[in-house]
């Protein structure tokens, strides 16, 4: 049973979080007093769960990494209809990247690369499975092997968060993983059906 202390402590560093995703993904810069006043907190209450600010920085990283692991663990491949799930694993993970993608400004200053591998590694292993399933049953194109097709994929869907995170570009996943399919080789319009499919409100 989880004591009132704690159930307060965790609550406590979920808030600190949050508030660190907002003030964070407004200014990069901005300070842990920053983040401390919008969450509500003294500063020191801060540094009760967090180090610093690239300890801070590494507990969103590790908040994001379990939902990546999440959404990676729900989606199965091999499928029937790799298409379906390659659609149905885009649209689940892009609210993922959609809510942390304050840490695509912060990657290459506070996390570096051993760091983003690990996060984004259960969800490469499940689109090179998927990848692979999709050309086997020729509905993806073989031009390009799973492994580097995927990384094409993961490159795109980072550079369309990217553009969300400056205010360019607004999707709820829909318009991403349409074009995540046709990347892969899907036609327009069957791109489009897939989601639609699975998003009938698109």
């Amino acid at each position: 049973m989880v004591s009132r202390s704690s159930a307060r402590a965790h609550a406590t560093r979920a808030r600190i979080l949050e508030a660190a995703l907002r003030e964070l993904g407004r200014d990069p810069d901005c300070s842990l007093g920053d983040i401390a006043g919008a969450a509500g907190v003294a500063r020191r209450t801060i540094y009760g769960h967090f180090t610093g600010r690239a300890a801070l920085v590494q507990g969103l990283s590790a908040d994001a990494g379990e939902a990546v692991r999440r959404v990676s663990a729900d989606t199965h491949a091999p499928t029937p209809d790799a298409v379906t799930e390659l659609a149905r694993f885009v649209l689940a993970l892009w609210p993922v990247g959609d809510r942390y993608r304050t840490l695509l400004g912060l990657a290459h200053r506070d996390l570096g690369p051993d760091t983003i591998d690990a996060l984004l590694r259960p969800a490469r292993e499940t689109v090179s499975g998927i990848l692979a399933q999709g050309q086997q049953q020729g509905v993806f194109h073989t031009a390009v092997p799973p492994g580097p097709l995927n990384r094409a994929l993961e490159a795109q869907l980072l550079a369309l968060l990217e553009c969300v995170n400056s205010g360019l570009w607004n999707d709820d996943g829909t318009a991403a993983t349409t074009a995540a399919l046709i990347t892969a080789g899907v036609g327009r319009d069957s791109a489009a059906a897939a989601v639609h499919h699975l998003r009938p409100s698109s």
